[in-house]
């Protein structure tokens, strides 16, 4: 039986997926617009990340997404805070190295007037 999906759970999904597809694009300036002031990227190394550096990297292209092909996600809403799990397999570039990477990525979200903000990002394989 496939569960249905309430609403916030898909408002969520589109937030994560339409991020996803900005980051490709390098498009920084509308990706600042989806993210907390004091949002952080947590790398699969441990290295805690500024969105201020993160975007920095994406901009001057020494970290470059090619693609990101989605291969599962879990979604879990609990009033107006949220965890968005995905898994993909994404194509980039990472400080000169490039590879497809199975990239699990948590997403911790809350909502503000209405719409979901993505507060923090923490990156690991699967």
């Amino acid at each position: 039986m496939i569960k249905k999906q309430s609403i916030e759970e898909t408002e969520i999904l589109e937030v994560i997926r339409h991020f996803t597809q900005l980051m490709l694009s390098r498009n920084t300036i509308e990706m600042n617009q989806m993210v907390d002031r004091e949002f952080t990227l947590t790398h699969m190394t441990g290295y805690v990340q500024s969105k201020e550096d993160w975007f920095d990297e994406i901009d001057r292209e020494s970290m470059k997404y090619y693609s990101a092909d989605e291969v599962n996600y879990i979604v879990k809403v609990e009033g107006d805070e949220a965890e968005f799990m995905n898994q993909n397999l994404v194509d980039a570039s990472i400080w000169g190295s490039r590879n497809t990477w199975k990239l699990q990525q948590i997403f911790q979200l809350e909502k503000c007037n209405g719409k979901w903000i993505i507060l923090s990002l923490l990156a690991s394989t699967f």
